[in-house]
């Protein structure tokens, strides 16, 4: 969908005041050489495809599980992520490639591929990728997990009383939540839920001598691998599979074999159904449950005729069929790599209290209005606690009388979120409160309908959005009554209000009184909730309607400078690099000399180093014990440089189909950005670097980022 087309969608958003980006530096405009232009336009595979280039995201995780220089149980939780990574992106990405194709939409991608060409692709990547990363687990992880004296066996490895402990647990437990589903005439296929994993069961009648096919699903509100003491472990379906003769008296138990079923939960919601929105996203919801299967995972001993069955019952191809050693689904990792042996995890971290929030001598917490007054304050979470700082701005904005009303967006929160608590107890309290709840944001969508009722009830004011779009961006405001008047205290991140999330994703976050950002705020606010139609702002870019076009602009401001012969060259953070228009400008940046870093965490469609097109731009990624996940634009600007922070990644999502918002830093904090961005590019930095071929190899930087501001953090803790 085209900008002009999504402006069609609702109010605009708006661009800076002067319909572009501000500076300082007055330079020739640049107009691009429709030559150069020309160029770019006609080399070939100048765009990777964004499908295989997520692949090799996931290529990258499945190398720290496999990197012995990281802590074991670290490297097992990797293997658990993987699992869970490979299932979303097949449950939406694959999904959404076979719906196209079986509705006859199936255009070319920007990769030059076709829908089915890039189907084909993923079956044998992600078959090689699956394959691997069993043999990581059975041949490396498992050797040394009981080498640490934590073993992970089968059913044959458990000794006499191990086996006795396991019936007792499987008699008195287990057995009476099982539901074998046998399939006959009378017995139709039974219905197999997504991710679920289940005992594909060939049993005999005795007397008959007829062979029956019977389904059973192992429970999920297990443990997926059975503690039987002594730090052994055995997976649940191990323990099921032994005790089949309950649940089929009189039968014989012939084959057994695991399997599990990947389907498409990708919603569908009628969005110009606006006042309905809760009902019909509830009803999509149900649906989700019954999507088409996209992936069929069989245990590699499985029978023939067992294997047949299962693909002519739900209907898909051999090509979608994955024979694997087992155990499968090894997302149940996580309660391993949880067991208390910190000897084998990362070194403990608790996030401290950032400097300009934290208690000096007394044991009350600082007053947060009070030192933001003072000067703005910029986060860099996990390493800066969201506890003592997002979380405390709320919790003190509802708690003090002179708090008129606050405003704030959420996409996503954790379940037991201090932050709702918050806006409820402000409710409660008379002050005004604006919640502007995102309950399409996927894979949330059940508990954010939750908490948009438990705040309506509390009397907040929520609101869903605008049509066609999904607010994405993350944005606090609180207004208060000051003796010197009317105060505007806001916060705008790169990610969620989300206490838990917060300890494990890296991101960053402006707590600011800044007063045209202030302004810039409300006024996004009135156009969430309300009929307003500014469409100018100071310091934010706002998608739909002026991020990539604002962001175009200064990356043409560029060029400008280095035409000039002025300080030139951009840096971006992103988690996601794919929208084709930024990605050409960047090409034209570095065909005009001037320098481009990226740092990308996952998908890059840009093929960075290609002579005449992109020699200029470097592109790397960090993966590590924390999750990447802030987005950064730095630009030299002639010697004037600016930096934005926000929530938007340069994908067609964010800048077309989602309410993003980047935010011009105050000096302090862009020189703050700026100085991260040196360590996160700096040669000595461990990263993977990505190569004209669209491969990832990874350095051998000695120095690795996120302990390097681990280590930083824990000095300046000692030293204050």
């Amino acid at each position: 969908m085209s900008t002009e087309q999504q402006t069609d969608l609702a109010p605009s958003l708006g661009t800076t005041s002067d319909g572009a980006v501000a500076t300082e530096s007055v330079v020739e405009p640049y107009t691009p050489d429709p030559a150069l232009v020309e160029h770019i336009e006609s080399v070939d595979n100048r765009f990777v495809d964004r499908e295989l280039s997520w692949l090799r995201f996931n290529e990258r995780v499945l190398e720290l599980a496999e990197d012995e220089s990281l802590p074991l149980l670290e490297r097992t939780r990797f293997l658990a992520i993987f699992t869970s990574n490979l299932d979303e992106f097949f449950m939406v990405r694959v999904a959404g490639l076979k719906r196209r194709i079986a509705t006859g939409l199936a255009v070319r991608a920007a990769s030059g591929l076709m829908p089915r060409e890039v189907l084909e692709a993923i079956w044998t990547r992600t078959d090689e990728l699956s394959q691997r990363h069993a043999s990581v687990f059975q041949h490396k992880i498992v050797p040394s997990l009981r080498e640490q004296g934590i073993e992970l066996v089968r059913w044959a490895d458990l000794d006499r009383d191990e086996q006795k402990f396991c019936k007792k647990l499987f008699k008195e437990r287990v057995y009476p939540v099982l539901t074998p589903l046998a399939v006959d005439p009378a017995h139709p296929f039974p219905y197999i839920s997504g991710l679920s994993l289940n005992l594909a069961v060939l049993i005999r009648n005795p007397k008959t001598g007829k062979e029956h096919f019977a389904r059973v699903k192992v429970p999920s509100n297990f443990d997926r691998f059975v503690a039987v003491g002594n730090a052994r472990f055995v997976p649940l379906e191990d323990v099921i599979g032994a005790h089949l003769g309950r649940l089929f008296p009189g039968m014989e138990v012939l084959e057994v074999h695991t399997f599990r079923v990947t389907r498409n939960e990708d919603l569908e919601v009628e969005e110009d159904d606006a006042e309905n929105l809760l009902a019909a996203l509830e009803k999509e919801l149900l649906r989700r449950k019954f999507g088409p299967p996209v992936r069929l995972e069989v245990e590699e001993s499985i029978a023939p005729s067992v294997l047949d069955l299962l693909v002519s019952e739900l209907d898909i191809t051999q090509e979608e069929v994955f024979r694997l050693p087992g155990p499968l689904d090894l997302r149940g990792l996580h309660s391993i790599a949880d067991l208390p042996r910190d000897d084998l995890k990362y070194p403990s971290f608790v996030p401290a209290t950032h400097a300009r929030l934290a208690e000096v001598e007394s044991a009350a917490p600082v007053d947060v209005f009070k030192a933001l007054r003072r000067r703005d304050v910029l986060l860099h979470h996990p390493y800066d606690s969201f506890a003592t700082s997002v979380q405390r701005f709320i919790e003190q904005a509802a708690a003090d009388p002179h708090v008129l009303a606050i405003k704030q967006t959420l996409y996503r929160t954790s379940g037991d979120s201090p932050i709702i608590d918050a806006l409820i107890d402000a409710a409660e309290a008379g002050k005004q409160v604006l919640v502007l709840v995102e309950i399409k944001a996927r894979f949330d969508e059940q508990a954010n309908i939750r908490w948009a009722r438990k705040l309506e009830k509390a009397g907040c004011h929520v609101v869903y959005g605008l049509v066609g779009l999904k607010t994405h961006c993350k944005l606090a405001m609180v207004v208060r009554d000051e003796p010197e008047g009317i105060r505007r205290y806001t916060h705008i991140g790169t990610g969620n209000y989300n206490p838990k999330t917060s300890r494990m994703y890296e991101d960053l976050g402006l707590l600011t009184t800044d007063v045209t950002i202030g302004e810039d705020v409300a006024h996004l606010f009135n156009n969430l909730s309300g009929w307003s139609r500014k469409a100018t702002y100071e310091q934010l870019l706002v998608a739909p309607d002026s991020v990539r076009t604002g962001l175009i602009d200064l990356v043409h401001r560029e060029i400008e400078h280095h035409r000039a012969g002025l300080p030139a060259g951009i840096r971006i953070k992103a988690n996601s690099v794919v929208d084709e228009e930024i990605i050409d400008a960047l090409y034209l940046a570095s065909a005009e000399g001037v320098p481009v870093e990226l740092l990308v965490r996952g998908i890059c469609a840009l093929r960075p180093g290609v002579p005449g097109l992109s020699e200029h731009i470097k592109v790397r990624s960090i993966l590590g014990r924390y999750l990447e996940h802030s987005r950064i634009f730095s630009f030299e600007g002639g010697g004037e440089p600016t930096a934005w922070i926000g929530s938007a990644d340069m994908m067609h999502r964010n800048l077309d189909r989602r309410v993003e918002v980047l935010v011009r830093l105050p000096e302090q904090s862009r020189d703050d950005v700026r100085r991260l961005l040196d360590l996160a590019f700096a040669p000595t930095t461990q990263a993977w670097e990505l190569g004209a071929d669209a491969h990832w190899v990874r350095n051998d930087g000695a120095e690795h980022l996120q302990e390097t501001l681990i280590e930083r953090q824990r000095n300046r803790r000692s030293s204050s």
